[in-house]
């Protein structure tokens, strides 16, 4: 498939898809050229995009990700995604602390008064 469909499947503009390219954030298995030179995408390229973008909204950094794809040492792959597990276990503590104050403050059970809590 073209870059324009990528696109349109993605949602992710084609100058996104190039930056990425340039990255070195689409392997090359996904990637082909026609008897024109024009770029011909496997159709796999499309949930592989999508697995990026849910990496990026996860917190990675373009530069964890080919680390993801390109490194060679399981080792440093398990880490960087251990670490980032991590991250997410620290920050849902985190929300679910936020969402039990806001609780009680709504109940009047907080030090926090904001007569919130209905007659």
């Amino acid at each position: 498939m073209r870059a324009n469909e990528v696109s349109r499947l993605t949602e992710l503009p084609i100058s996104t898809l190039r930056f990425y390219e340039r990255k070195q954030l689409i392997p090359e298995q996904f990637i082909s050229r026609d008897e024109n030179n024009y770029r011909v995408y496997d159709e796999g390229v499309v949930t592989y995009l999508q697995d990026v973008r849910m990496l990026l909204t996860l917190g990675l950094t373009i530069q964890d990700i080919v680390l993801l794809i390109n490194e060679s040492s399981y080792i440093k792959k398990e880490a960087l995604v251990k670490e980032k597990i991590k991250e997410i276990q620290e920050l849902e503590a985190k929300l679910n602390a936020s969402q039990k104050f806001l609780g009680d403050v709504l109940e009047g059970k907080a030090h926090f008064q904001t007569g919130c809590k209905s007659q």
